[in-house]
């Protein structure tokens, strides 16, 4: 991520240059110190060191005026004491690098150096290959740079030394040569140093060097080189001699996606005595092992299988290897006591041996350090998949997407990998994909050189089930009903009692793994093994889990929509999958208390996230049960939150209509409107009745004052009166601002925003969205926050910032990436692409995105069984621009079709539509795209200007600009006739909704 800021080697904010000393100085000292920033006595005498002017604090604020027009009013703010920039670590290079440096850092501790690598490299990055020297002047800028430095330096030493520690030994050893020779003392240098010298250029090179520096060392102080130098020294002697590998296997075929692995667990050897490569069957450790064994540089590496060994037989195995410097033992989790024993009494005695382990479960032991292999990648799996395939089957046609199907089932396990790919033999990609549900039947028949618990999947997890008690696999089969992984506090609910102990313990034996999430510590099975101990007899969990599924609604149903909705919203994201599954065991056996109690976080949760495709679904799925239920007084209301949901969701997607919610929420009776759901319910009740609707607004209550005023603020733009439906909006935020109630607020401002966007109040706009996003951030809402940031690109363009509007389409792509978000609007994101174009003055790329906007939507056009407004706003502002810009010729095709689709909605208009249908600015857009296109045509040029003024009474959509201005359409119309369009406005004021539908028919009559 480029930050805002950039101060290290020039002075510039979103790749703007910033002038003047006196204010770059300003922004060294406020970067000096982000959190506090600095107060205006230190600035004022920092700023003005030799003569302060007349009035200093009169010129300090001048100068961070000047800084505020340069890089925006929220950039620079007030603090009680004096000023500080309102940035983020990564929004500002100077704070960004100490960020690198001790990220570096930590992850070079914790042995992660590929991660220290990559923060090494960001970090310098920021520098752009610019390596900072002594100061250039006295000034707060060149003291900044010069303080940096040291984060130079540490970087620059962080990357030479992760190069080395991932054997990229021919790029550190410049690197590593260049610091030894600055820094001549410094013996983790050196030690890498020796090692990539030896590598690269030979022991001899490497064993000369040291020389250099042992007798320097005594000469010089008398000293000897430390532990770590005489360690390596020693290792380099060894080097001499060839490494002696016994029992060592040589690859059957290339080894895929572990490169990183190999190198953590070499660098792991490198600083711990005994290393164990931990995981569940069939991830590929003993491969992995192997891989280790074959290029470790030792005198002697032993590779000891132990998987046919007994208990007691231990011992006299890794005797048959003594003499070993690596000794890798295979295969441990059934004699685990056995080979713990034996290693630690080896590693007491003898200091030179080094032990590499692999099995499901460690040692335990203090000396030892625990590798949890992971699974594969995807696409590490895709390539194994594809190899395997290939290799049984030359010819055998892989489609990518069907094989990364197939492959995303498989838990990224090796072995299921390559048992897949075995059947590629004798059936299609698609035929192994849609039998994958019985994965142990169709998972069979391994080569006949793995050993017999590899061939087949069952026999691999069935292996790490005969190693549990009795306990261990009751409290398996119990946490298997989570498909979405579980919480400590889920499996006590599950399990009874305190099972900590027996969590460990099946973490330990790779049966679980342990997941840090934002919403906390989470464990999880893969899904080989969750099938597998779903399979096995025992007590059946499934009324236990409906039972925490149930308590987890009561304890979460209400928090999303008060005061503190945060953790609420976290926890039920995380529970999503989990709770998903307990509605469809919950509907098959009609268990109408779960019903309610998920139904009202999962709507709950899908509506903070205006997620409305998954509403529908939820309220189609439990519509039944809920307007059947009469609930117990504990369940009355989380029975109400979820029934208000369901209506919400369908008068959202339908309009008002009469369902059974409606007379379900009567016999629950009246709640006092004191929660927004309470509120909302109330309201509905009133929504055939605007006389009600309208006292409602006028209620104490400010809950059910807003809400009656959101819901008249539909009703009037259905109505096609934009400027009330604003104000109805604006006043239900008025009554929101009173309580704390994040969510409610937010998406109201999000509304006003809505209709500002579409009154080109694009200003207003964009502070309500920026008023809105913070809080839709902290809950999670991602495509709320995707819609929203895709709506400040529109607002910024509405006002002419182009720069601003780049800036924010680029974090939409960001958030969509991050979280996979699919568009429910195709084409919508090349729209947005297409005006920025416009903005920039690149009109033929505008025209081309445009083009393509047409082409995906070629074939759409229904949606819910109506029409699809955003299919009409998009082909009618694919039409105005090319006939704008002189190119209707290529898109003659979508122009033609536009006036008889208009014609029908005019004649046959929708009853009683769902609210996200607006037929009458619908019709006024067809009606302003009709007249562009006719404005090519010079004997049509009078009635098109005449139907420019009709559309502009009908309103029209103007999310799109430049394309879709008020003022981009009434110059087309001044210039084709600017007399008849401006009695066509006059005519035109006075007409009701039923007479503007006459005039929009009778002006498409009347085109020649």
């Amino acid at each position: 991520m480029t930050p805002d800021l950039v101060l290290l080697t020039r002075v510039a904010h979103r790749d703007r240059e910033i002038t003047g000393a006196r204010l770059r100085d300003l922004l060294a000292l406020l970067a000096g110190d982000l959190r506090t920033g600095c107060g205006t006595g230190r600035l004022i005498e920092a700023l003005w060191p030799d003569e302060q002017p007349e009035n200093p604090p009169k010129a300090l604020q001048i100068l961070v005026s000047r800084a505020r027009s340069q890089l925006g009013g929220d950039v620079v703010v007030r603090t009680p004491t004096g000023y500080r920039l309102a940035l983020a670590d990564d929004q500002l290079d100077s704070a960004a690098v100490l960020v690198r440096a001790a990220a570096a850092a930590r992850c070079a501790r914790d042995g992660d150096h590929a991660a220290a690598l990559a923060h090494a490299e960001a970090g310098l990055a920021l520098w752009r290959g610019i390596v900072p020297g002594e100061p250039e002047d006295d000034s707060r800028l060149a003291a900044l740079r010069a303080e940096r430095r040291t984060a130079h330096r540490a970087l620059t030493r962080a990357r030479a030394l992760a190069l080395a520690r991932l054997d990229r030994h021919a790029e550190a050893a410049g690197p590593l040569a260049e610091l030894a020779t600055e820094r001549p003392r410094d013996e983790e240098i050196l030690v890498e140093l020796l090692r990539c010298e030896a590598a690269t250029a030979g022991p001899a090179t490497a064993l000369a060097r040291y020389d250099t520096y042992r007798r320097a060392l005594r000469d010089e102080l008398g000293a000897d080189p430390g532990a770590a130098v005489r360690a390596e020294h020693r290792r380099l002697l060894q080097g001499l001699t060839p490494t002696v590998r016994h029992g060592v296997a040589y690859e059957p075929n290339p080894l895929l996606g572990r490169d990183e692995d190999v190198a953590a667990v070499e660098a792991l050897l490198r600083t711990s005595r005994v290393v164990s490569i931990v995981g569940p069957g069939g991830l590929g450790k003993t491969r992995l092992a192997n891989a280790v064994a074959r290029r470790a540089e030792m005198p002697t590496v032993t590779v000891v299988p132990l998987a046919a060994i007994g208990p007691g037989q231990v011992a006299a195995e890794v005797a048959a290897a003594a003499g070993a410097h690596l000794l890798v033992l295979d295969n441990c989790e059934h004699v685990v006591a056995d080979v713990a024993g034996v290693v630690g009494d080896l590693v007491a005695s003898n200091a030179d041996v080094r032990v590499l382990t692999t099995g499901r479960t460690p040692l335990g032991l203090s000396s030892e350090t625990v590798y949890r292999l992971p699974e594969l990648s995807l696409p590490a799996s895709v390539a194994l998949f594809e190899q395997r395939a290939r290799a049984q089957r030359p010819g055998a046609d892989l489609p990518a997407g069907e094989v990364e199907r197939v492959c995303r089932h498989l838990d990224g396990l090796p072995l299921a990998v390559e048992l897949a790919a075995a059947r590629v033999r004798i059936m299609s990609v698609s035929d192994l994909a849609g039998r994958l549900g019985d994965r142990f039947g169709l998972l069979r028949g391994g080569a006949r050189d793995a050993p017999a618990r590899h061939h087949t999947l069952h026999a691999v997890v069935d292996w790490s089930w005969n190693l549990l008690d009795p306990a261990g696999r009751e409290a398996m089969r119990s946490l298997s009903v989570f498909p979405g992984g579980f919480t400590v506090a889920a499996a006590e609910r599950m399990l009874g009692g305190d099972p900590l102990m027996l969590l460990e313990h099946l973490v330990d034996h790779s049966l679980l793994t342990v997941d840090d999430t934002p919403s906390g510590t989470r464990l999880r099975m893969l899904e080989t093994i969750r099938e597998f101990s779903a399979a096995q007899p025992g007590a059946e969990p499934t009324g236990a889990f409906l039972e925490w599924a149930r308590e987890f609604g009561l304890a979460h149903h209400a928090h999303l929509f008060g005061p503190e909705p945060y953790a609420s919203a976290v926890a039920i994201k995380a529970e999503q999958e989990n709770l998903q599954h307990a509605l469809r065991l919950a509907v098959d056996r009609d268990d109408r208390p779960t019903i309610a109690a998920v139904t009202a976080v999962l709507g709950g949760r899908w509506l903070v996230d205006s997620d409305y495709p998954r509403l529908t679904v939820l309220t189609r799925q439990t519509s039944w049960a809920l307007s059947h239920y009469r609930p117990e007084p504990e369940y009355v209301e989380v029975t109400r939150g979820a029934l208000v949901l369901a209506l919400a969701a369908t008068f959202g997607t339908e309009g008002a209509r009469p369902v059974r919610a409606v007379v379900a929420l009567r016999r629950l009776g009246a709640a006092d409107p004191d929660t927004v759901l309470a509120a909302v319910d109330r309201v509905i009740a009133a929504v055939r009745d605007p006389a009600e609707l309208q006292r409602l607004c006028g209620s104490p209550e400010p809950l059910l004052a807003g809400a009656a005023s959101i819901l008249i603020s539909y009703h009037r733009e259905a109505a096609g009166d934009l400027d009330g439906a604003l104000a109805a909006a604006r006043q239900a935020l008025g009554h929101f601002s009173g309580p704390d109630l994040p969510w409610l607020r937010s998406v109201n401002h999000c509304r006003v925003a809505e209709l500002c966007l579409h009154l080109e109040q694009g200003a207003a706009a964009r502070d309500h969205l920026l008023a809105a996003l913070p809080v839709m951030e902290r809950l999670g809402a991602q495509s709320t926050v995707a819609g929203a940031r895709t709506w400040l690109v529109l607002a910024n363009l509405q006002i002419g910032d182009a720069d601003e509007a780049e800036r924010w389409l680029e974090g939409v792509a960001a958030v969509a990436y991050a979280e996979e978000l699919e568009s429910s609007s195709i084409g919508y994101d090349l729209g947005v692409r297409a005006e920025l174009a416009f903005a920039r003055g690149d009109v033929g790329g505008g025209l081309r995105l445009w083009r393509r906007v047409a082409d995906q939507l070629r074939d759409a056009g229904e949606a819910y069984g109506v029409i699809d407004p955003w299919v009409m706003e998009a082909r009618s502002v694919t039409v105005i621009a090319h006939a704008r810009h002189g190119r209707l010729d290529l898109v003659a095709d979508v122009a033609a079709a536009l006036p008889a689709r208009l014609h029908d909605l005019l004649t046959h208009p929708l009853d009683n539509p769902p609210p996200y249908l607006v037929e009458q600015t619908i019709c006024g857009t067809l009606l302003l795209a009709v007249a562009t296109a006719d404005l090519t045509h010079p004997d049509r040029a009078t009635g098109a200007a005449r139907m420019i003024a009709l559309a502009e009474r009908f309103r029209t959509l103007h999310n799109f600009q430049p394309t879709m201005s008020t003022a981009a359409a009434r110059a087309d119309a001044g210039k084709a006739d600017r007399r008849a369009y401006e009695e066509a406005v006059s005519s035109y004021a006075r007409l009701d909704g039923d007479g503007l539908r006459a005039a929009a028919v009778q002006a498409l009559r009347s085109r020649p």
